[in-house]
């Protein structure tokens, strides 16, 4: 028998649910991140979730655009058959605001996971007014001003990516490392979501053999940040970049990591390790660094 249907702000459990017991550790239990629009917010909060429970493995989907009843009614097909092909009871996190396609979607059997139903109603009550549900109004273009500087700014992440453009004037940060330490990823996050102008400069060989900042760069030392990396994790990524090479030997490696973080410590330059980091957090550090205040796009 199905369990009942909760209604309103606070449903998160649909009908005909797919028992969750006798779960395996070895099994990976289904995750879909659903959105009339991008499913950008659904995955990030949903990711987020995901993390604070170690030893579980999960298999994620996201399937954005799902705004209309032939599409939920799809998307919910889907999530059931991946439920039954796991024997696992499959999560939703939802971020679609039509209650008429969230209900599509719970006919699946899933756990559903409204990400705004825990806000809507205390807003309402303490804003005196309902919500109007529109769809993709999270990343839609409403601010061009906004939309063009993240565009200007992902330019000049390109164009002044591993030292091509050494015109540092109108950089707001210079991220500073060896080669595959990080840095492109890193500046064109802070680019794409805050509008940065972010540029890197690679550490050759060459930089490292002296114990100061290469002479191009001193000019902007109150704008350098060094990313640093565990040699073996480096090893592994420039392998996949050029097998067989010295430029990927661990010896190589070990050399110009400690080479670097030395030099950083020398010049007092700040600095993190990307080992561990996702590139979210880099960023969030490094603007915090420069109090750099932006809001996320």
């Amino acid at each position: 028998m199905g369990r009942p249907r909760q209604t309103g702000h606070n449903r998160l459990v649909a009908t005909r649910a797919i028992p969750s017991h006798s779960l395996s550790m070895s099994q990976k239990r289904p995750v879909f991140y659903i959105s009339d629009g991008t499913g950008i917010t659904a995955e990030t909060i949903g990711h987020s979730l995901l993390t604070q429970f170690e030893g579980v493995e999960f298999e994620t989907t996201r399937i954005a655009f799902v705004d209309s009843v032939d599409k939920a009614q799809a998307a919910a097909a889907q999530i059931r058959e991946a439920g039954e092909r796991a024997g696992l009871r499959p999560v939703v996190v939802n971020s679609a605001v039509d209650m008429e396609l969230i209900a599509i979607l719970g006919d699946s059997g899933a756990l559903m996971l409204d990400v705004f139903a825990p806000f809507i109603l205390p807003l309402e009550q303490e804003l005196g007014m309902k919500r109007q549900a529109r769809a993709g109004k999270a990343h839609g273009l409403v601010d061009f001003a906004a939309y063009e500087a993240r565009i200007n700014a992902t330019n000049y992440a390109l164009t002044h990516d591993d030292g091509v453009d050494l015109d540092y004037g109108e950089a707001d940060l210079i991220l500073v490392g060896v080669s595959r330490s990080g840095k492109t990823p890193t500046c064109l996050y802070l680019a794409l979501h805050y509008g940065v102008k972010a540029a890197n400069y690679p550490l050759t060989e060459d930089d490292l053999e002296i114990d100061e900042l290469p002479k191009r760069l001193k000019p902007y030392r109150r704008k350098l940040f060094g990313l640093t990396i565990d040699p073996v994790r480096l090893q592994q990524i420039r392998t996949e970049r050029k097998p067989n090479s010295r430029y990927a030997t661990i010896e190589q490696c070990r050399a110009e990591v400690a080479r670097a973080e030395s030099l950083f410590k020398i010049v007092g330059l700040p600095s993190l390790s990307t080992t561990h980091t996702s590139i979210e957090e880099i960023a969030s550090k490094v603007l915090a660094q420069f109090g750099i205040q932006r809001h996320m796009f």
